[in-house]
């Protein structure tokens, strides 16, 4: 056989391979709401003094691996879904949580630096609260052409940020209890919209509206 009619051969046989089956991503984002819920959940209760419960150390663990390493590879396997939104709310928050737990361990020094100035700590932290505060007014914005869910959730926790913020500045535990409240009307509603994603047809009967929003070109 000459070599013409090899490469001929060869050619059609590529041809006629069959296309690579390429595995489907699930959707990381009920992952991530769930992480980011039950961090809040816990986080929020102690922020309302729940049963004299005052001292946030408990909510470390959580702050660490659910809240921070959990959202954090939610955020990269939405990077992976091209969900530009998604990727950077979930990597984003779930750094925040990372690194507000790195506030509360000894280990850091970072609150031990503060001993001898703790009006230097409220100030600080109300000046890092103001960066979220900012963050997730800008993320809020990027809702307004997903769901109401989101609108809501993005919302609620800004709200979350701001009282917490203005309880750090002022001194103020009533404000640190309001935005107490916010956070826990903020992981209800998480925990609703990350039900929805994972309640679908191919699983159960139940199905959670979200209340979708028109979409580009829809109105």
């Amino acid at each position: 056989m000459s070599q013409t009619s090899l490469e001929h051969k060869h050619l059609r046989a590529s041809y006629d391979a069959p296309a690579p089956q390429l595995r489907k991503l699930a959707n990381p984002g009920p992952l991530g709401l769930f992480s980011f819920a039950s961090t809040t959940l816990i986080l929020s209760l102690i922020n309302v003094q729940t049963r004299g419960v005052a001292e946030p150390h408990i909510v470390l663990g959580m702050a660490m691996a659910c809240g921070g390493l959990a959202q954090l590879l939610a955020g990269m396997w939405e990077f992976a879904c091209g969900n530009t939104f998604g990727a950077t709310a979930f990597t984003s928050y779930g750094a925040f949580w990372i690194s507000y737990a790195l506030i509360f361990i000894p280990g850091t020094g970072i609150l031990a630096a503060y001993e001898k100035a703790p009006a230097d700590l409220e100030n600080a932290v109300a000046f890092f609260l103001t960066a979220w505060f900012v963050f997730t007014f800008i993320m809020w914005l990027g809702t307004f052409r997903t769901n109401m869910c989101l609108v809501a959730l993005f919302f609620s926790l800004d709200m979350t940020f701001m009282f917490l913020m203005i309880g750090a500045y002022k001194g103020s535990v009533r404000c640190h209890k309001i935005g107490g409240g916010l956070g826990l009307l903020t992981a209800a509603i998480a925990y609703y919209t990350g039900a929805a994603g994972v309640l679908t047809r191919d699983v159960t009967f139940i199905q959670l509206p979200v209340g979708d929003l028109p979409k580009f070109g829809d109105v």
